[in-house]
């Protein structure tokens, strides 16, 4: 894994586990509905910029690599990008 990207999502991995924390408190607490929805679109959010440093690791190191190889391997690196956005296709 690429430092500064590991680095990084680490980081958001800790903020995101006391946001789940968080939440958890709020449901414990029967707090009000919409504040507690409004936590759980932050958890989101944070989890959509997780996926995306993810992804920029895998791009950068993974699929940069088995598109330099090419043939079967290529061919496997866009079926998991497909896959990582629901858009696989099923022949």
């Amino acid at each position: 894994m690429i430092e500064d990207i590991k680095k990084r999502a680490l980081h958001r991995t800790a903020i995101i586990e006391g946001q789940v924390r968080g939440l958890a408190r709020m449901i414990e607490n029967e707090e009000y509905c919409m504040d507690m929805i409004g936590q759980s679109r932050a958890i989101q959010k944070a989890l959509d910029s997780l996926n995306k440093l993810l992804l920029e690791n895998h791009l950068r190191t993974h699929v940069s690599h088995m598109f330099e190889h090419g043939g079967e391997q290529r061919e496997k690196a866009v079926a998991e990008l497909l896959r990582a956005f629901d858009f696989e296709t099923r022949s």
